[in-house]
């Protein structure tokens, strides 16, 4: 029987400069989608999937991301006392009671495998989850909020093998992306499919399938041993890819499709999309965004 997914970690160390200048004094993470920061929808979303251990990798400057899941003592007493219920229970016990958040320091920005090993005394040779607080995974309404990440656990449950959440992309996007390669076998949401390979930002002749894989991952603890040895890339970075791809000749790796919405809340145009997403979720400002855009022809 495989281990059960407790340990999630989410690297909060970059410097956010494709939201600059929004980000020049916030941290990236912290800024709102709809009613809450990007890191705790993120977070949440963890939780779902039976996580009980968050791990921030963080660096100076973004001690509020920590803060905020923190409880903040007069704020609640000032709610409580002038009976502010409703929003005191948004600010309130934000992480519930058995889950951890922790965090550790990564010294240099070299990369997400460099990030991820950061974190590898925490983990304690136990499988993880990583999930990167730039993603906004949206799922259809009609099912839990959480679907995809909960689906990617238990493909996990199910197979014991590492699980990267992939997404399917227009052709004329999908060379920005890291792509998964298939061999040529078909996939289908939420069907566990062997990878062939990762192939990162391929040319257009070279592109193996129109996946994309989106920032979520279910994976052994075997692959801290192999980041550990992982050369520094482009840019002298340490790249996760490198390792799932040693990881993959020895473990196998599998691939799972998403059919949820994908905003990447790490540039403008995501981060708004994504927040007009989430609004028209919400009934209370659902008219009032359609109403907007009538006004103003769009």
């Amino acid at each position: 029987m495989s281990a059960k997914i407790k340990k999630a970690v989410i690297p909060v160390a970059g410097l956010g400069t494709r939201m600059l200048p929004a980000t020049k004094a916030i941290p990236k993470e912290l800024l709102p989608v709809y009613d809450r920061p990007i890191i705790e929808h993120v977070v949440k979303e963890a939780i779902a999937g039976g996580v009980t251990e968050i791990i921030l990798v963080t660096r100076s400057g973004k001690e509020a991301i920590e803060n905020h899941f923190d409880a903040h003592y007069e704020l609640e007493h000032r709610l409580e006392k002038k009976g502010k219920e409703t929003i005191l229970g948004t600010v309130k016990n934000i992480i519930p009671n058995h889950v951890k958040v922790t965090s550790i320091r990564q010294a240099d920005a070299l990369g997400l495998g460099h990030a991820v090993l950061c974190a590898k005394n925490l983990l304690n040779n136990e499988p993880f989850a990583v999930l990167l607080p730039d993603v906004l995974v949206l799922d259809n309404e009609s099912r839990d909020r959480n679907y995809s990440f909960t689906q990617l656990v238990e493909a996990w449950n199910k197979t014991e093998v590492g699980q990267v959440m992939v997404e399917r992309v227009d052709s004329d996007m999908i060379e920005n992306y890291g792509v998964a390669d298939l061999g040529g076998e078909t996939s289908k949401p939420f069907d566990s499919v062997a990878l062939k390979g990762l192939v990162e930002k391929p040319a257009p002749k070279e592109v193996p399938s129109n996946l994309a894989v989106l920032g979520r991952y279910v994976l052994p603890s075997r692959v801290l041993d192999l980041l550990e040895k992982t050369k520094a890339g482009v840019g002298g970075e340490i790249q996760l890819t490198d390792a799932l791809d040693e990881l993959l000749k020895t473990d196998g790796l599998n691939s799972l499709e998403t059919d949820a919405e994908i905003h990447d809340c790490g540039n403008k145009q995501g981060f708004l999309s994504a927040n007009l997403a989430v609004g028209m979720r919400d009934p209370e400002t659902r008219e009032e965004i359609k109403r907007l855009f009538e006004m103003s022809g769009w």
